[in-house]
């Protein structure tokens, strides 16, 4: 998984950075908030980001409005780095827009916690995105019968398109994705087949 980090601090970014590597992650690093920014554009962006709160030019704060603002970066997994400990602090960065918090000096046990988390969250979404497509492409697929059909009163074929008469089944099927097996109702068996069955069987007698 790819892991935006963003640190103004050359050796806490350097640490940061080779402590995802270790784990196993594909990092891009930015120094401030507006090259933070920038890393998030484009189709193959980092999913999830890892953001110090105080940084020139950007914070991290508002890195997470703006990924908050733009539906093209709206569901990035954002995990905050502070040094601000207070309840109050924290709350201003959740209101902002980010899923989490490390504190700083942050300890990596913590951090690769948060991170699992943060990228199971994100692993899961896009497999929701994933079948969502899939559906959105089944429904676009899927042939719906609406609107008033023409049917005769005598045969029941139905008026399709260009005067054209078809059989019942053969319209439906040629409309939607429905498909047909024949069979024999209750009421039909004893108004129709059962007098023909009796029938066949008289004149079998007969002819014997």
């Amino acid at each position: 998984m790819k892991i935006l980090i963003a640190e103004d601090d050359p050796s806490s970014r350097e640490l940061l950075e080779r402590t995802l590597i270790r784990w196993g992650y594909e990092v891009v690093a930015a120094s401030d908030g507006v090259e933070a920014w920038e890393a998030l554009q484009g189709p193959d962006a980092p999913r999830l980001a890892v953001l110090d709160w105080m940084m020139p030019r950007m914070d991290g704060i508002e890195v997470c409005r703006r990924v908050r603002e733009t539906p093209e970066t709206a569901n990035l997994y954002i995990i905050l780095l502070t040094a601000k400990p207070s309840k109050e602090d924290m709350v201003t960065g959740l209101d902002a827009g980010a899923n989490d918090y490390v504190t700083k000096p942050f300890d990596r046990a913590e951090l690769r916690a948060r991170v699992r988390v943060g990228a199971r969250m994100v692993d899961l979404q896009e497999s929701l995105n994933a079948r969502i497509r899939e559906l959105e492409d089944a429904l676009a697929h899927v042939k719906q019968l609406q609107g008033i059909l023409p049917i005769c009163c005598y045969c029941k074929k139905i008026r399709g398109d260009a005067d054209f008469w078809q059989q019942v089944e053969a319209y439906i099927s040629s409309h939607s994705a429905a498909q047909f097996s024949h069979a024999i109702c209750p009421d039909c068996f004893e108004t129709v087949v059962r007098p023909e069955l009796e029938q066949a069987v008289l004149e079998h007698e007969s002819a014997s």
